[in-house]
């Protein structure tokens, strides 16, 4: 589909064409991104294509989900490269506000959206309050576009699943896609923040994903001293060069720990590799 792309820039001017769209009773659907566009991006807008009428594409680096000292200010921003890499996916218009128009009194004094438990383990333990962040914006953007359908990576599997806790405990009308994660030949997981490496941490970094197979083969081996799958993630991870922040086996409904003969369940890990921090997973069922 080679529909031209509009750019709206405004909250205004997004919903003026909204109520257009919903006025000839198109159904809608929403892809929020922080830009600098991949494959693994792209698939998500693909799938969101087969299931709308007409497609939103947010694209906003959200300051409120890094901690001081993260990458927010050096995180890339493409915007021009963006618009090209959605051409002829048939979306229809494209959502680039800028931080003042998201947060127009601040974002110190901005309401907040918090999902507790969930937010505060794994990723949300070593960034602290970086799901705030997280479901604060998601929960605007749904409320800005006001979505039949938004679709997320299940690459960052905790994310995915703040999210549908947060639609579901504040009984929002959209339904939440999760799509699988979209690798390069070698396995790594595909992300924004791949482009920090080094050629060198590159050949090594298709190890995180490597790690996660093993221990996931172990599973459905039968092994269940969760405890030791874990050590020897780490162990693999460290061996190879990275940092690791964590490597567990969780519940995949849930992310609680996993009691003896859990059929459902996930390995996620976080790890950083020179100046990248990268996270993956890997689904184990039966």
């Amino acid at each position: 589909m080679n529909r031209e792309i509009q750019l709206e820039p405004h909250l205004a001017g997004l919903r003026r064409q909204l109520r257009q769209w919903r006025q000839a009773g198109e159904d809608i659907g929403l892809v929020p991104t922080m830009g600098n566009l991949h494959d693994g991006h792209l698939e998500l807008v693909r799938q969101a294509r087969e299931r709308c009428d007409r497609l939103v594409v947010s694209v906003f680096v959200n300051p409120l989900q890094f901690a001081a000292g993260e990458d927010f200010e050096s995180y890339p921003r493409t915007l021009g490269a963006d618009q090209q890499a959605l051409r002829g996916l048939g979306v229809d218009l494209l959502f680039a506000p800028g931080v003042e128009e998201v947060y127009p009194r601040g974002e110190a004094d901005h309401t907040r959206v918090e999902v507790p438990g969930i937010s505060a383990i794994l990723c949300g333990a070593s960034r602290p309050g970086h799901f705030i962040g997280v479901a604060t914006v998601v929960c605007k953007l749904l409320n800005m576009v006001q979505p039949d359908l938004a679709v997320f990576g299940e690459k960052d599997f905790q994310q995915l699943l703040v999210i549908r806790r947060m639609v579901e405990d504040l009984a929002m009308p959209v339904r939440i896609l999760g799509v699988a994660t979209v690798r390069e030949a070698d396995g790594l997981a595909m992300s924004s923040r791949n482009g920090y490496l080094s050629s060198a941490e590159r050949r090594i970094a298709p190890r995180l994903y490597a790690s996660l197979r093993q221990a996931a083969g172990t599973l459905r081996g039968g092994a269940q001293d969760y405890p030791e799958v874990e050590r020897q993630g780490l162990e693999a991870l460290r061996q190879a060069g990275f940092i690791p922040d964590y490597f567990v086996v969780r519940r995949s409904r849930d992310l609680a720990q996993p009691q003896a003969g859990e059929r459902e369940l996930v390995v996620l890990t976080a790890a950083t590799l020179g100046r990248a921090r990268l996270i993956d997973n890997l689904r184990v069922s039966g």
